[in-house]
């Protein structure tokens, strides 16, 4: 995950986003034509969300079933190449998500059947904790007991951001047959589990981020092609936040 971040404000009067989601940054709705009608919703973009995650469980149920892990590389190729596509032509979301959703659904039903053979169960606690958190936190954000004020953006994104060079250290060091021992999940240590809560948390915190991005996005009025682009935001962080969940609870098992 990466970050953006804007302090200006818009022709409208708002304050420009901040959001550790790449998909989601401070200058997604600029050079965006605004019409008055056929505009944005909350409603339309939960309804884009729950398309999305529908067809994610579809595809990721067969890949899982039917142990097809082939697919698995295949999803996350091309959700990789269909994610770059859909965050540089916003206004093709409608048929780039959908598209983006299935991918990622063949990626993560492969991995998931690769943890669940690993450890039992893990798979549905997995899902259950996403489920349960993203549920738990819209409740908050909407009850206003959590507040996506500046300073909380600026945290979330700062840490992300930092989550984000920790993971690359790691990839760059994998090519010398090293790696961070803390992102290893056979590591059960304190301290890489302690690391892997961290990040949970984090992830977790994003999905306020992106409420509220979707909500200010609603109010200025953007096109209705970018209700297709929030659940698409908010599907990056809650697979993101689903893979960490399972990274955590297989090194919580290996104690």
């Amino acid at each position: 995950m990466t970050s953006n971040s804007s302090s200006n404000k818009n022709n409208d009067g708002h304050i420009a986003f901040r959001s550790g989601n790449p998909a989601l940054s401070s200058k997604t709705f600029e050079n965006i034509e605004r019409t008055s009608d056929n505009v944005m919703t909350v409603d339309g973009t939960v309804n884009k969300v729950a398309i999305s995650l529908i067809l994610l469980l579809v595809s990721g149920y067969f890949t899982y079933t039917r142990e097809l892990l082939p697919l698995a590389f295949v999803g996350a190729i091309g959700g990789l190449i269909v994610a770059i596509v859909t965050i540089f032509k916003k206004q093709w979301s409608p048929i780039t998500v959908p598209i983006y959703s299935l991918l990622q659904g063949l990626f993560l039903g492969g991995i998931s059947y690769i943890f669940n053979q690993l450890y039992d169960g893990i798979v549905l606690q997995a899902v259950l904790l996403t489920g349960s958190i993203l549920f738990s936190l819209l409740f908050a954000y909407k009850s206003g007991l959590i507040k996506a004020t500046e300073n909380f953006k600026l945290g979330v994104t700062a840490a992300t951001g930092g989550i984000f060079i920790v993971y690359m250290i790691s990839f760059v060091m994998s090519f010398f047959g090293s790696g961070l021992p803390i992102l290893d999940i056979n590591n059960s240590s304190l301290m890489s589990i302690g690391f892997s809560l961290f990040v949970v948390v984090i992830a977790s915190l994003n999905l306020v981020l992106d409420f509220d991005f979707i909500e200010q996005g609603a109010e200025m009025g953007a096109p209705k092609y970018m209700e297709w682009y929030g659940a698409f935001g908010l599907l990056v962080t809650l697979i993101w936040l689903y893979i960490e969940i399972l990274r955590l609870l297989a090194k919580l098992r290996g104690r």
